[in-house]
């Protein structure tokens, strides 16, 4: 099956319609929480991404339909000096799962990543997302700690 990946453009009506029906598609999902996004939310969404410094995102297309959603943000590594790529949402519609169009997206989000000379990608997947685990490690990613004897690095959140 041919997939074609792109930069979305968050100011070009079409591309910003896909966003935030890919993305919804994935809160909707019980790995996205399982409830839609709010409509303000959905209004606001790509130009609050287009004001956003850093952020990008790769739209995935079958023929000329939407299938797939990689949003990224730019970040620093200190232990580095240098930038990374933190990728935040990964959406394959159901239909077109395990067809290697995550790797395809993710491949597009490296080579953003090289472009602009960052050091590393990292992302946040939930434990028992084995699919979702299973390709991230296909792509290379895995859990890190710094010294053994203080374990695995884990993800926290404090909502505001």
């Amino acid at each position: 099956m041919p997939i074609r990946t792109q930069l979305a453009d968050y100011h070009n009506p079409e591309q910003a319609r896909a966003l935030i029906s890919l993305l919804n598609a994935y809160a909707e999902d019980p790995a996205g929480g399982g409830t839609s996004l709010p409509e303000e939310t959905r209004t606001r969404l790509t130009s609050a991404l287009a004001e956003f410094p850093g952020a990008f995102s790769v739209l995935a297309y079958h023929e000329e339909t939407p299938v797939g959603l990689v949003n990224c943000f730019m970040g620093f590594s200190t232990f580095a000096a240098q930038p990374l790529v933190n990728i935040h949402d990964v959406v394959v519609l159901s239909a077109f799962r395990q067809q290697g169009i995550a790797q395809q997206m993710l491949t597009h989000v490296e080579q953003v990543a090289r472009e602009r000379g960052c050091c590393k990608l990292t992302l946040e997947v939930l434990a028992h997302n084995q699919p979702a685990r299973t390709a991230y490690e296909h792509f290379g990613f895995h859990g890190y700690e710094l010294d053994p004897e203080l374990g695995g690095a884990l993800f926290f959140q404090k909502k505001l």
